[in-house]
């Protein structure tokens, strides 16, 4: 009898330690799992309100609904070298402080409108250069993942075979001929 006693606080000490490090996870870490950047719970709520600014929803779906924030993050951290990961953590804090700066508070706290003046700001040039490196980087990988999301490749654009489609009878208008005489 004291062998199955055993046995079962044995499992359930095994449960409990399986179960240990999903209830240790850090709150403040960043919901994709990356390997080179060091980005934190604060850092991606800003990001996903960059480029829900740079591509808002609409009657279609924006930037933030497609998760193009996450898509950022891995592309940076998988495809970029190191020196574009450090200017793009870089960057990142930059911008952070150049918007305190300006509007008073994080970017993820600023209104819609605030947050387009802190773009336009950025757009315009006025910016420390790691903070323009790092917005080039978010904007560029914006663009590239909803050019290439689902919903654009399958209800926005009609998808045609490279060489396109065939057509048989294709009306030609007959040219003027005219004489030099």
């Amino acid at each position: 009898m004291k062998r199955r006693a055993a046995v079962k606080g044995l499992l359930i000490f095994t449960g409990g330690l399986v179960l240990l490090p999903s209830c240790m996870l850090e709150r403040d870490k960043a919901s994709v799992q990356l390997k080179h950047l060091e980005v934190s719970g604060d850092d991606e709520k800003m990001l996903a309100e960059l480029v829900e600014t740079l591509i808002p929803t609409t009657d279609t779906a924006g930037a933030k609904t497609l998760g193009l924030h996450k898509f950022t993050l891995k592309m940076v951290d998988e495809v970029y070298g190191e020196e574009d990961q450090r200017a793009f953590q870089d960057g990142m804090a930059a911008f952070q402080k150049q918007t305190k700066k300006q509007t008073g508070s994080t970017f993820a706290e600023c209104t819609p409108p605030q947050r387009q003046e802190v773009v336009a700001a950025v757009n315009a040039g006025n910016a420390a250069p790691e903070v323009l490196a790092f917005y080039k980087i978010v904007k560029d990988q914006t663009i590239l993942g909803y050019l290439n999301s689902e919903l654009v490749m399958t209800k926005l654009r009609k998808y045609e075979l490279v060489p396109s489609r065939y057509l048989a009878y294709y009306p030609v208008k007959a040219a003027k001929v005219t004489s030099n005489g």
